[in-house]
């Protein structure tokens, strides 16, 4: 059998759902990782500025989090919820007392679509109503209710939903009707559409579900405190607040440890959702909650796979290393130099709009030369020349034409220096190949 990239993309062509998107248009086979590095099967090496979509944390095959893993499989794999699991409250106890939110209970699941999946089902639950506010430009998963809260239609593949679900405006700060307003402006123009909007509700919202940096998205997001000031409303409406913490947990934005605190000024959220980074590849999930909304369940329910062992040695073993090296703090210091380094090398370049974003949470966003529309093209052409180069990024936002940069919160000064470099230079083959065409 043959091993070579090429082949195995066409067995994958062969038995999975042609939906199933690959970057590039030669498809890679990522085979091992170190630190901030992945390898392919031909034995390239690349500077990984994606992690497996925000995934990879701390680093590839960090030490800690492989020996914690490798310790708990050789004693039990799996058990379920429905037996005592001594990690699984161990981790719990963690990341409650981090939540911010007071009384806190925490519900493990196996990804950030279940999390959400999990979390519309207990604010529904508890305020006995199906009316769900979402963010314009939004994601928050595949499964068919996180669908029906999507507010971003290149992931939205079907209209229908368990849902009735209202967009409202704010999480987009450089576009749409209010975009040319300073901040303050802005965020009284969102308040007074989302207070339109509840004056032409037929009943009782259940919650308000918005990612404080939209992901899929574009790493966009609104000026801080635009949700606190969403809060004021929402708490006298009775409606419960969901901050999808999915990409922007755990300090990847620098500025703190979750993107609900550049929205603080009326407290936590009600249920916070979180996953991807957690396990640095591992499947974990969950929703923290206070009690009241947590145990608000008229039936039975567990997680099978939902806090395994594994898993929660995992995350323990990951957040421990997380905090005791401060990578919140090095995706401050680290990211801010980032993200000037690619202001730096973008300022004379019309094929890119804006670079944005805090931390190592960074989008490009790309338009067509002389206009301001998106350029999903130039995009692509970027991302498949960064990956010549020995770099890796990901893609969202507007027809996919924003580059997402979030590498390992690991990274280093040299190695944010080299990828801004490598990413310089796309950027300006780019340019050229516009130019020329």
């Amino acid at each position: 059998m043959t091993h070579d990239s090429a082949s195995l993309y066409v067995r994958h062509q062969a038995v999975l759902p042609s939906w199933l998107g690959l970057f590039y248009e030669r498809p890679l086979e990522l085979t091992h990782g170190e630190g901030r590095h992945v390898w392919d099967a031909e034995g390239n090496r690349y500077l990984d500025f994606f992690g497996g979509i925000l995934t990879t944390m701390t680093a590839h095959a960090l030490p800690e989090v492989t020996r914690a893993v490798a310790e708990q499989a050789g004693r039990i794999i799996h058990t379920s919820t429905q037996y005592l699991s001594r990690p699984m409250v161990e981790l719990a106890e963690r990341i409650a007392a981090l939540s911010g939110i007071p009384d806190a209970r925490v519900f493990f699941t196996t990804s950030g679509t279940e999390a959400n999946d999990a979390a519309l089902l207990l604010a529904t639950a508890y305020r006995g109503s199906n009316q769900v506010l979402a963010m314009r430009n939004s994601y928050h998963g595949r499964s068919f209710s996180a669908i029906g809260v999507t507010g971003n239609t290149s992931w939205s593949p079907t209209s229908l939903s368990p849902l009735q679900t209202l967009y409202v405006h704010g999480g987009v700060r450089g576009r749409g009707p209010f975009a040319e307003l300073d901040d303050g402006a802005y965020t009284a123009a969102c308040v007074a559409d989302l207070e339109d909007m509840l004056q032409q509700t037929a009943g009782g919202v259940a919650a308000l579900i918005a990612e404080p940096v939209q992901g899929v998205g574009g790493f966009t997001a609104p000026p801080d405190g635009l949700y606190a000031a969403f809060r004021e409303v929402l708490t006298r409406h009775g409606i419960l607040w969901i901050s999808d913490e999915v990409q922007t947990g755990w300090g990847r934005t620098g500025d703190h440890f979750w993107g609900w605190q550049a929205h603080a000024g009326n407290g936590p959220p009600d249920l916070l959702t979180f996953a991807k980074g957690i396990g640095n590849g591992m499947s974990i999930g969950g929703v923290v909650a206070r009690a009241e909304v947590m145990n608000a369940l008229p039936a039975n329910s567990i997680s099978t796979f939902g806090g395994s062992p594994v898993t929660m040695a995992a995350g323990l073993a990951n957040l421990t290393y997380l905090l005791e090296h401060d990578l919140p703090g090095n995706a401050r210091r680290v990211g801010g130099l980032l993200i000037e380094r690619l202001r730096a090398v973008s300022a004379g370049l019309d094929v890119v709009r804006e670079v944005r974003g805090r931390g190592l949470m960074i989008g490009i966003e790309l338009v067509r030369p002389g206009t301001g529309e998106p350029s999903p093209e130039a995009a692509a052409l970027v991302l498949e020349t960064a990956r010549e180069r020995g770099l890796l990024v990901g893609k969202g936002g507007l027809g996919g034409a924003t580059l997402r940069i979030a590498p390992p919160m690991s990274l280093t000064v040299a190695e944010a220096e080299e990828g801004a470099d490598l990413l310089a230079d796309a950027l300006r083959t780019a340019q050229q190949r516009w130019a020329a065409a």
